[in-house]
């Protein structure tokens, strides 16, 4: 097994360190967030918080993609953290990603940061439509998200738990997480509206969001509006048909 790593220079004298986290990783550290998908754990490094996400394995296919072709979710979180920071776009500060990996075949791969401490994710204004301020933190994040389509960054989970926000009195800082699936360049109007798909099932959080983002672009209510709504509506469809195929195909498997 091949180990690779990059490290941030900021973080090279702390190399021996940061080696003893990765290789403590199955035993140290302290469980951290959404487990589901992926595996991530708090650690300390020279008295600060960090965060490790250690991604699983991928199947056989993109083992092999990811050994020779692609850049590994690790790695592109990495570069990708880094650019927003040159964009001065809020995310966690990146200090090392980890790869391991056989002649033929990619395996492991980890990705650390600095632990970003924030107030709220988007997903609580999703859970509390009562939350202090709830609109105008919502006009803030909106405001955001133009922001990012202004400087051409296109953030494909931009979903509820993915965005931390900071709250000082009326002033909202927010930051991104899971940045492994991004593009940049160019966004047309459809696609702007439709990176809000995947926010909220509420109609009256997007009514807000397509306000906002109809002032920040110059482009009438109702034409942003009815595309978020549509855009919205058409991902909960399909996500929950994929789950109710989830369901089934679990259903005749464990009849096996």
């Amino acid at each position: 097994m091949t180990k690779s790593k990059t490290i941030h220079k900021e973080y090279l004298s702390l190399e021996v360190e940061i080696d003893q986290i990765i290789q403590t990783f199955a035993t140290g550290g302290k469980p951290f967030g959404n487990q589901d998908r992926n595996t991530l754990k708090e650690f300390q490094l020279n008295n600060e918080s960090v965060i490790v996400k250690s991604f699983r394995v991928p199947n056989i296919i993109n083992q092999i993609a990811y050994r020779f072709f692609r850049k590994s979710k690790a790695e592109r979180s990495f570069t990708y953290a880094n650019k927003l920071i040159e964009l001065d776009v809020g995310t966690p500060k990146p200090i090392a990603f980890y790869e391991f990996a056989s002649p033929f075949l990619f395996k492991n791969s980890y990705y650390i940061s600095v632990l970003e401490k924030a107030d709220i994710t988007y997903r609580e204004l999703t859970k509390d439509i009562n939350y202090p301020n709830h609109e105008a933190i919502l006009r803030a994040f909106t405001r955001f998200t133009f922001e990012l389509h202004e400087k051409q960054i296109h953030f494909l989970d931009h979903s509820p738990g993915n965005t931390l926000i900071k709250i000082n009195g009326d002033q909202y800082a927010f930051f991104l997480v899971d940045l492994n699936r991004m593009h940049f360049g160019i966004l047309d109007f459809e696609t702007r509206i439709k990176n809000f798909a995947k926010l909220t099932i509420h109609k009256s959080m997007v009514e807000v969001m397509s306000d906002e983002y109809a002032r920040c672009i110059g482009i009438p209510f109702e034409k942003v509006f009815n595309l978020m709504w549509q855009e919205t509506q058409a991902f909960q469809e399909r996500y929950h048909r994929k789950r109710r195929l989830k369901k089934r195909l679990k259903f005749w498997k464990n009849l096996d």
